[in-house]
């Protein structure tokens, strides 16, 4: 009897064991990136992470990666690559989002390039989101720069 006890203690010891460690080696948590890979990464919860900044008390400015509530649709334990870095003109220092990049002509014409467009679909889906959230198509809108 007390064997089965032991037995059934073990067995739940185990699982539990692994969940834990599934949990911790598992993905992206926002919180544990540099600065240099937090902006564009999305986290194994598919929560986009953003960099944020924040001044000391001695004035000195601070930079931490911090998981958001803007969550992906598409992607998950994902770093953004050099690549789509540099070939959709964005900062790996950026700190958050704005819509007002939908303003400006280089960003698109970057954004809306083959190379970014089609490429790099991180960047996509969180452009396209942002763009929906005031209202554009982002398809439509490149389609419009025939860029």
């Amino acid at each position: 009897m007390a064997s089965k006890f032991i037995l059934k203690c073990l067995v739940i010891v185990s699982l539990v064991m692994s969940l834990a460690l599934t949990g911790t080696l598992g993905g992206i948590e926002c919180e544990n990136l540099s600065n240099e890979t937090c902006s564009f990464a999305v986290s194994s919860s598919s929560k986009r992470c953003v960099l944020e900044k924040h001044v000391k008390r001695s004035g000195e400015e601070a930079y931490t990666c911090k998981t958001s509530n803007i969550k992906s649709d598409k992607l998950k334990d994902h770093i953004e690559s050099d690549q789509c870095i540099k070939v959709c003109n964005l900062d790996r220092l950026s700190l958050g989002i704005s819509s007002n990049a939908l303003l400006e002509y280089r960003f698109i014409e970057k954004l809306c390039s083959p190379r970014c467009y089609k490429s790099c679909p991180n960047v996509v889906d969180l452009y396209f989101n942002l763009a929906a959230s005031v209202g554009v198509f982002l398809p439509s809108f490149c389609d419009m720069d025939n860029v």
